[in-house]
């Protein structure tokens, strides 16, 4: 599956004087939440206890995303040489917990947690596009194109596998809908802002409010318009809706938007 491996990165270009210290907290975070998807693809797999072909694909994914981590913590490293990503992710793992061992989805079926997937998927590729478009370190930018085709991709994988669980179960359009939105909302959950916390505070007590502001602070000011427009015809995809067409560019509008406040909000809320 994979193309590229850490040996592929030009570490020698490295260049001090082009780092933001806004953007070494955020891909601090980034890099805890990248080295656990060997949980995720654990948790995969024992949902598709049955079907050993996508276990492979899975545990193949979940090896790619922890070499995301590893090419994230390795630049965080250089840019913060105090940072000791063995320490935070073990705090991160102890303080973010879910049931990876759940043998059945919390989305209700398989072609729910396909759905789910693409979803994260969306957003991960996204977000490395707009990091990378938005930073002037070379290296971080090399590393975040890795990610965003790698993430890309991974989105076109779980799309074909959640064909194939549909042609099995029936979802309805307005029940993938109900999927999308909810795994949307998610972005708001425990995960980013305990991974922020475990990168960067972990001094002071968690406040879950305090740290999902200060990482969507620092990730919202990297988004533009067409980074919401792509993701959003990928989700309407995902669900069954035609992504072109009054539909797409209506969504799209309301997603910018909706994007654009929360990030006036939050600039303005105290640190």
């Amino acid at each position: 599956m994979g193309s590229w491996t850490l040996d592929d990165i030009p570490w020698d270009r490295f260049d001090r004087n082009k780092l933001e210290s806004d953007v070494v907290r955020i891909v601090k975070a980034a890099s805890l939440v990248e080295h656990n998807g060997a949980a995720y693809a654990h948790h995969l797999c024992r949902i598709f206890a049955d079907d050993p072909e996508f276990q492979e694909t899975a545990r193949r994914w979940g090896e790619e995303e922890i070499q995301h981590g590893r090419a994230l913590a390795r630049w965080a490293a250089l840019a913060d040489p105090s940072f000791d990503f063995a320490a935070a992710f073990a705090r991160f793992q102890d303080g973010f917990k879910i049931d990876f061992d759940a043998d059945r989805s919390r989305r209700g079926s398989r072609a729910g947690e396909m759905i789910a997937r693409c979803i994260v998927e969306i957003g991960t590729s996204s977000y490395y596009t707009a990091l990378r478009e938005g930073v002037a370190e070379p290296v971080l930018q090399e590393i975040c194109r890795h990610i965003a085709a790698d993430e890309l991709r991974h989105y076109r994988l779980f799309y074909k596998n959640l064909d194939r669980c549909l042609a099995r179960e029936r979802l309805g359009r307005l029940a993938r809908l109900r999927v999308a939105i909810g795994r949307v909302a998610e972005a708001d959950d425990d995960e980013l802002a305990y991974a922020y916390y475990a990168a960067n505070e972990s001094a002071r007590p968690y406040d879950r409010k305090r740290y999902s502001r200060a990482y969507a602070r620092r990730a919202f000011r990297l988004y533009r318009p067409h980074h919401v427009e792509r993701g959003v015809a990928m989700l309407l995809k995902a669900v069954g809706l035609t992504p072109n067409g009054w539909l797409g560019r209506t969504a799209s509008r309301l997603a910018w938007g909706a994007m654009r406040y929360r990030a006036r909000r939050l600039a303005k809320a105290p640190v």
